[in-house]
């Protein structure tokens, strides 16, 4: 598939852009992971061409999947870049701490007029590294936010251990749950130690054009649709201009993606293949299915009528 890679030093961001075959005018940042061009965001980028966008994958210039102190200046040049490839309306995509970034920078920049959040939080994260130190696969950063705008780190809800017991606790909960990997419970314990407060949240009733909220009740990592319902109570109280659709599950884990995608992905073993990472997709796979055909579907139809 084509693709040009764009860097920090010439571009003013870490990216990689996949224009679709068939002429179209707008265009769509997404984030899936921790690479610009591995095979899952190749999928994304395949799936979104056949929606009639083109692609511009982004991701933090690191080799351990590091999230601290992302730029939302990022998506500002992005979003300038891909007006110079003559792209009129401009999307952002997220998946996990992405839809995070997703939603944030949506509620910052004006140009974004389609915001589509997978297994999002409603509030900034404390940043977090994943460099091996002592062993551990990830820990937090010390004081460092996973966002910043302006130079400034955005307000973040701090993770309720330091290192080395953060990733010891999630350890923990993995091993107990049977999951490919399990921290609802170290997410629930951080904000019984401290409430998300109103500078923590993002803002998303500055968000313009449309939000899709994507969730499911069984997600291990942290309580999505607690935080979507949050983020449509808040659209609900506050005045705002943007349109929003929020498709809640009860089965389908943390990975809640179309269901065609992952047929692009895995054209003959999807299912088999999901059975071995999280535990649901094992004891509920025809209704995990049936919520990735219905992401699937009405995706297809928000994208179409955006």
């Amino acid at each position: 598939m084509k693709h040009g890679y764009l860097s920090i030093e010439k571009h003013g961001f870490y990216g990689a852009y996949y224009p679709n075959p068939k002429e179209c005018r707008k265009a769509v940042i997404l984030m899936l992971g921790d690479k610009i061009d591995d095979n899952m965001v190749k999928t994304g980028a395949k799936w979104l061409h056949r929606q009639g966008c083109n692609v511009l994958t982004m991701a933090p210039e690191t080799n351990d999947y590091a999230f601290h102190d992302y730029k939302i200046e990022y998506f500002e040049r992005a979003i300038r870049f891909l007006r110079k490839q003559n792209n009129e309306k401009f999307g952002i995509c997220g998946a996990s701490t992405t839809g995070m970034a997703a939603l944030a920078a949506a509620s910052l920049i004006p140009d974004l007029t389609l915001t589509i959040a997978l297994s999002p939080s409603d509030f900034i994260m404390e940043g977090f590294y994943r460099d091996g130190l002592d062993g551990a696969r990830e820990r937090p950063d010390n004081g460092e936010s996973s966002l910043s705008y302006r130079g400034k780190g955005l307000t973040y809800l701090p993770y309720a251990y330091r290192h080395p017991e953060y990733w010891q606790k999630i350890e923990e909960e993995t091993k107990r749950k049977g999951q490919m990997i399990a921290s609802r419970d170290m997410f629930d314990r951080s904000e019984e130690l401290c409430p998300v407060t109103e500078e923590m949240k993002i803002k998303v009733e500055n968000s313009k054009g449309k939000l899709v909220f994507i969730g499911a009740e069984d997600d291990c990592l942290w309580d999505t649709c607690k935080y979507i319902r949050r983020m449509v109570e808040r659209l609900e109280e506050k005045p705002h201009s943007c349109g929003y659709e929020a498709l809640l599950y009860e089965h389908g884990t943390h990975f809640v993606f179309p269901q065609s995608m992952l047929e692009i992905m895995l054209p003959l073993l999807s299912a088999p293949l999901l059975r071995f990472t999280f535990k649901e997709f094992r004891e509920f796979p025809n209704e995990c299915k049936a919520t990735r055909i219905d992401i699937d579907n009405k995706l297809k139809r928000i994208i179409a009528e955006w």
